[in-house]
């Protein structure tokens, strides 16, 4: 069938609309009518070339739909079921699914090649070229044909609008905060950084019972709008969270940092790590550039202090059971989805949206198909 997609041919140009050639699903795919489409900053490390891809390539990887066509093979779905697609593909027979750790999938290897997992050929054509899926998904295109490993069955009452969100952003930051940094009622959180992730960050640190949660973002409009999904304190900048945590800690300082501004630094880190109290957690959530390597911090303060630092990858969380966890505490109310999108666009405005994003004028932007 023919339809469109948002396509990359070289970093740091734009996305453009291309016709998109695709095929039938072969064993174990499926193929699925999106409703809507994430716009994640980790696209844009796409983009601006900070993660090497190989090209022409096809973004989007927060989407959710409809199944209206199964390939062989595929048991667990039907045309027709409702589904939120996983940004990170989960087998359930690997060593690390077996252990718990499904964000870590062994089939997470071919998550940036971008081809089928079940036969590493592409579905997906432009110009007559083979196209790569950002996460093996490419949601920024209303049809797209991906594995049964990627698709978490929903209940029909659940927009699709919202739930194509929980595939990325929104368990990332809120599993970073539940499960990588494993937050506790009465603790005092430190947030840095106010972006789809961020937003999940602060709600789940919220609804693990935090006593303070302290959002640092230098956007006012970010700072506002963290007041909405359960910061309690938000400010401009590291130097003046400080002085803000000695006094609400009594110089204790932050149980949990977590660390999801849009671009990781190396340079961060040491301003983050000075924010953590005696035996806190400060968690690496954010994605920088292939390339950053170097990384600052008091190895002092790590050891005779016992703080630890540690990474999270989908805030340690498995798509089979939080992505319907979490939209079924948005169905009961108490995760907020509907006030993270600021704004929904067509997918020929993606570059608008992305211009938005990169001017702190959205928390989440969303493709409406």
């Amino acid at each position: 069938m023919k339809t469109q997609a948002a396509v990359l041919w070289e970093p740091n140009t734009p996305w453009k609309i291309e016709e998109l050639e695709l095929d039938a699903p072969k064993y174990g795919e499926v193929k699925v009518e999106l409703a809507a489409s994430g716009m994640c900053h980790s696209d844009e490390h796409i983009r601006d070339g900070s993660i090497p891809v190989a090209y022409p390539f096809i973004g989007g990887h927060e989407g959710a739909g409809v199944v209206t066509e199964v390939g062989p093979g595929v048991n667990d779905l039907e045309v027709g079921d409702h589904v939120a697609l996983g940004f990170i593909p989960a087998c359930g027979k690997c060593p690390s699914c077996a252990r718990g750790m499904s964000s870590i999938c062994d089939l997470g290897a071919d998550l940036m090649v971008g081809l089928q997992i079940s036969d590493g050929t592409s579905r997906h054509h432009v110009n007559g070229q083979d196209a790569a899926l950002m996460c093996l998904l490419g949601t920024f295109s209303p049809v797209t044909v991906v594995n049964q490993a990627s698709c978490v069955k929903l209940t029909d009452d659940i927009p699709l609008d919202k739930a194509a969100l929980v595939g990325c952003g929104v368990t990332t930051g809120w599993g970073s905060a539940v499960y990588a940094a494993g937050v506790q009622a009465g603790e005092t959180v430190v947030v840095l950084g106010m972006g789809g992730v961020g937003c999940g960050a602060v709600q789940g640190a919220a609804l693990a019972g935090a006593r303070h949660v302290i959002l640092v973002d230098p956007s006012e409009f970010k700072r506002e709008q963290g007041k909405i999904f359960g910061a309690t304190h938000a400010v401009a900048s590291i130097e003046e969270a400080l002085p803000l945590l000695n006094d609400l800690t009594w110089g204790r300082l932050a149980d949990k940092v977590l660390i999801t501004v849009a671009v990781a630094s190396g340079a961060l880190v040491a301003p983050a790590m000075s924010l953590v109290a005696k035996g806190g957690v400060c968690v690496q959530v954010s994605v920088g550039a292939i390339t950053e390597t170097e990384v600052s911090m008091s190895l002092f303060d790590l050891t005779a202090l016992r703080k630890t630092f540690k990474g999270a990858w989908f805030g340690n969380a498995n798509i089979r059971y939080d992505i319907p966890h979490l939209l079924r505490l948005y169905m009961e109310g108490d995760l907020k989805l509907d006030e993270m999108i600021t704004r929904t666009y067509s997918l020929d405005q993606v570059n608008d949206g992305y211009d938005a994003m990169l001017r702190a004028e959205n928390v989440r932007g969303v493709i409406m198909y």
